[in-house]
């Protein structure tokens, strides 16, 4: 037995409407946003009798999803939006771009900040990461071949 793919990444946040414009900005599309709750649900994630509404955002290459959930019930329990990069656990997604520069520019107008600056890899990639909506962990990079 195989493993075909990794279907998505998923990513907790508190405002699910600023997020998802801001993952639109990067590129992303909307595939599509549902509330996921009831003891169903509950009985796969371990919390219960949850309610959760969720919005799947796909590359647009239609390869790789990005799921951001906004949990109502049960309340949420722990923060790592503001742990750094080398904290156990920690999630950050990588984007592929065609213009650092551009792109960058077109994120801080929603609220993007540079962690470190944009370094130069080789003759290979530009990368940086950002920190997105609600401090979320982003990486960036443009290959250069």
């Amino acid at each position: 037995m195989a493993l075909k793919r990794m279907d998505n990444i998923g990513i907790v946040v508190e405002d699910l409407g600023a997020t998802i414009d801001f993952f639109r900005e990067l590129g992303l599309e909307l595939e599509g946003r549902a509330m996921i709750e009831g003891e169903w649900a509950g009985r796969i994630t371990g919390l219960g009798d949850q309610q959760v509404e969720i919005a799947m955002m796909r590359t647009p290459d239609g390869h790789s999803r990005l799921e951001l959930s906004r949990f109502l019930a049960p309340a949420i329990v722990a923060d790592h939006r503001t742990a750094p990069v080398n904290a156990l656990g920690y999630l950050r997604a990588m984007f592929t771009v065609d213009d650092i520069d551009g792109t960058l520019e077109r994120l801080r107008t929603r609220g993007a900040q540079l962690v470190g600056e944009v370094v130069q890899y080789k003759d290979a990639y530009r990368l940086c990461y950002i920190r997105g909506p609600e401090g979320l962990l982003i990486g960036l990079a443009q290959e250069l071949s």
